[in-house]
């Protein structure tokens, strides 16, 4: 009874981790380029009461063996690259990501990070960057007298300026990609890190072979489904909830064994 315990405990441990996975996904389900995850779990080890030895005394070979698990743990969160749909804004410096790649943006320490929301703003400066100020790689600064806006489907990034009927370019926008995108770190403000398990950045244009192409005036939404989330939850607290039965069971079995010695 105690190993009963044990094992139902690890099932509670696992599905409050699962629970508290879906509510994070329900909680960014407005946030821009966010990618849902998915908890997965595995089986612990098992012991075996009557293990397989051959062949038996009466020459005949039992066919299974007595093995009681120990429960669950849980093993990774699989991230989840969907396409989220796209959302139109109107605003020029808003940039979808139309297929595979990541946005490129350099961090205050100097080091590289990768997002999906092209939410971009135009700081003082003139630099293209990130709601937190970090500016795109390679970096794109807009003249003092931009009277518009120009990001084509492959990254170029042109201006019209007043007195010029043809637009000026001034930058390009590039992407990457990785071998095993769910290898990446979340780092929290939409941005994830390259990590021994996602393999290293892969640098290219938008649009060029195997990366997604861009789309000017558009976001991508979250591409978290709220009524699948809804079932996963449900589902969760009837296996957390049946967990507890089970130690409850097992108390009262126990209860039961000591009377008897009464």
């Amino acid at each position: 009874m105690i190993r009963a315990m044990r094992t139902a405990a690890s099932g509670m441990k696992a599905q409050q981790l699962n629970v508290d996975n879906i509510a994070n996904n329900l909680a960014n389900v407005n946030t821009t380029g966010f990618k849902k995850s998915r908890m997965e779990f595995e089986d612990l080890f098992y012991q075996a009461t009557k293990p397989l030895a051959g062949v038996g005394q009466s020459g005949i070979v039992a066919p299974a063996s007595v093995e009681i698990g120990y429960g669950t743990t849980p093993v990774s969160t699989q991230r989840m690259f969907t396409q989220g749909e796209m959302m139109s804004t109107g605003n020029a410096t808003d940039v979808a990501i139309m297929g595979d790649g990541f946005f490129r943006v350099q961090k205050p320490d100097g080091s590289e990070a990768y997002s999906r929301d092209g939410s971009f703003k135009v700081s003082a400066e003139g630099r293209m960057v990130t709601n937190d100020g970090y500016p795109l790689v390679p970096d794109i600064s807009l003249p003092d007298n931009t009277k518009e806006v120009l990001i084509a489907p492959d990254g170029q990034v042109s201006v019209r300026i007043p007195g010029d009927t043809i637009p000026q370019p001034v930058g390009q926008i590039e992407l990457v990609r990785f071998m095993n995108a769910a290898g990446l770190s979340a780092e929290g403000q939409n941005l994830y890190v390259a990590t021994g398990s996602s393999g290293e950045p892969m640098p290219g244009t938008p649009s060029s072979a195997g990366f997604g192409r861009l789309a000017q005036g558009h976001l991508e939404v979250s591409n978290v489904e709220i009524v699948e989330e809804m079932i996963n939850l449900i589902t969760a607290q009837r296996a957390y909830e049946i967990n507890s039965k089970a130690i409850k069971a097992s108390d009262e079995m126990m209860n039961q064994a000591n009377d008897l010695a009464r």
